[in-house]
């Protein structure tokens, strides 16, 4: 079955490719455009602060993580060792014994997933947009805004298990789409429910092939062009080619569901985390005597008035419109792979959840800006150089080859996103039409196709469209965590007191007095 798929796959982007492939991106600019136009600019309608333009969305998500850090006392903080424990510890309280019918994959196995989908080119072209328009000092605002972030993707995840529905084959399914109309409706909502329900699996499949397809593809494709001889590269006139073999590796992928997704992504994510990570480390480290001065300026910058309005406001709006994958808290997109998780306690899967943000920001987003703060390269943005293209040079700076194990990194990158953000399109194609095979297989096919156009197509018009389905599907997912919010606090007391999960944080929500 999978390689007749593939191969009318096949034949169909070859058919697509000869037939359009000179008038493909004047079809999209001349239709689509002004459609695309209007509904970003609907989306990101924006107000002033600071002489900033902040769209409303974004402001909205900020609002929602201060809140929620707020709302569960700092769980960021005093939850972040408890969720390290339900990973790696062995006392019978973290770890229950679950089978089969608690879920599809483990908890390490949803956490690869998820964080597939969010350390992706965010990682490397977000932070280096961030840094262009707010300085150095971006680094610390956004170490900052993880620290937030991170309470509202508890929430959301915590909610994903709760509500999530078990199919008669033995899958599951679950994400906003479910907690938003079964949530709501348990609170008398269901009109507001439903309706938000299925506007953001409406946008959360463009959000997955546009996005999470389109774009991860297409900037994997411009790097290997780049590094394989430029206008002379064989992929300069044949991009669909190397989109194809990525589309193939992605459909073997995702044909086996949440299970064959996770088994792949555990092992993909720690490579190329581990190859990214060791990769900033020896440029760090060559430039060891500039260490001192590096974080002199990330902290001296982030505080003057100047980067203050660039850092904290600029820097947001920028890697939030631009790469809101590089942290999705809030989005409502991760939930989608946690609700697959094996647990009969949801909060045990939100405390997990924290990891997430923390490590795409703290860990992988801090080493991009590391690596671009300690070599100044930072500082060619007045050349209108961003993006991976400063990464790219800050790399190169210290060693020539660099940019080829940048490169690796990037289409690793891409392709984890890709296979995760299937996933998250699958569910909500799956919400709108029904679970079936006949379905699931034509959404498959219908995104591997996305894949070979996205490699070789101009973006342009696109990009907007799918930064703001993306940003729009946070929207009912906000609306939903403010008005559920206070379950999610009473689901915690309770999973604390099951397990003596008290901290100076959490005593004043007992009447009695439990000690740990």
């Amino acid at each position: 079955m999978l390689t007749r798929l593939m191969a009318v796959m096949t034949i169909f982007c070859a058919a697509m490719q000869s037939a359009f492939a000179m008038s493909i991106d004047e079809q999209i600019d001349k239709y689509f455009a002004p459609f695309s136009d209007a509904f970003s600019n609907v989306v990101f309608l924006s107000i002033n602060i600071c002489n900033q333009k902040v769209p409303v969305l974004i402001l909205l998500l900020i609002i929602a993580s201060i809140f929620c850090t707020f709302y569960l006392r700092g769980i960021s903080i005093w939850g972040f060792k408890h969720s390290l424990k339900q990973i790696f510890g062995r006392k019978p309280e973290f770890n229950e014994s679950y089978n089969d019918k608690d879920g599809e994959v483990s908890s390490l196995g949803a956490l690869a997933t998820a964080l597939s989908g969010t350390v992706g080119l965010g990682s490397i072209a977000g932070v280096a947009i961030a840094i262009s328009v707010g300085g150095p000092g971006a680094m610390f605002w956004m170490c900052v805004g993880a620290v937030f972030a991170m309470a509202l993707k508890f929430c959301e995840v915590t909610l994903a298990l709760k509500y999530r529905r078990f199919n008669a084959d033995g899958s599951v399914s679950g994400g906003p789409m479910f907690y938003i109309a079964h949530g709501l409706t348990r609170k008398g909502l269901r009109w507001l429910g439903q309706p938000m329900a299925m506007f953001f699996a409406i946008m959360c499949v463009p959000g997955a092939l546009g996005g999470g397809c389109m774009l991860q593809i297409n900037q994997a494709t411009r790097q290997v062009i780049s590094i394989t001889g430029g206008e002379n590269s064989f992929f300069e006139y044949h991009a669909w080619i190397f989109g194809l073999i990525v589309a193939i590796l992605v459909g073997l992928t995702i044909v086996g569901g949440i299970k064959s997704i996770a088994n792949v992504t555990s092992k993909v994510v720690p490579a190329m985390c581990g190859l990214y990570i060791l990769s900033a480390l020896i440029i760090i480290l060559v430039n060891f005597q500039n260490i001192p001065d590096c974080f002199m300026t990330i902290i001296k910058e982030a505080f003057v008035p100047e980067s203050v309005a660039g850092g904290v406001i600029g820097t947001i709006v920028m890697s939030m419109r631009r790469s809101i994958q590089s942290n999705e808290a809030g989005s409502g997109s991760a939930p989608i792979a946690y609700a697959a998780v094996k647990t009969k306690e949801p909060v045990s899967q939100g405390f997990v959840s924290l990891i997430e943000p923390f490590f795409v920001t703290a860990v992988i987003c801090s080493m991009t800006a590391l690596v671009i703060v300690i070599t100044e390269q930072y500082k060619e943005y007045t050349t209108g150089m961003t993006g991976v293209e400063l990464t790219s040079s800050a790399f190169a700076s210290v060693f020539s080859f660099f940019p080829y194990v940048l490169a690796i990194v990037i289409v690793l990158f891409a392709i984890s996103t890709i296979i995760s953000w299937a996933y998250y399109g699958q569910k909500a194609w799956s919400y709108m039409f029904g679970e079936g095979f006949k379905r699931t297989k034509s959404y498959q096919i219908m995104f591997c196709c996305f894949i070979v156009i996205g490699s070789s197509m101009n973006l342009s018009s696109v990009v907007n469209f799918t930064d703001a389905t993306m940003l729009a599907m946070a929207l009912p997912n906000l609306i939903t965590i403010f008005i559920l919010i206070k379950e999610i606090k009473a689901d915690l007391i309770q999973y604390c007191k099951k397990h003596n999960l008290i901290t100076f944080m959490t005593k004043p929500w007992f009447k009695e007095n439990v000690s740990a």
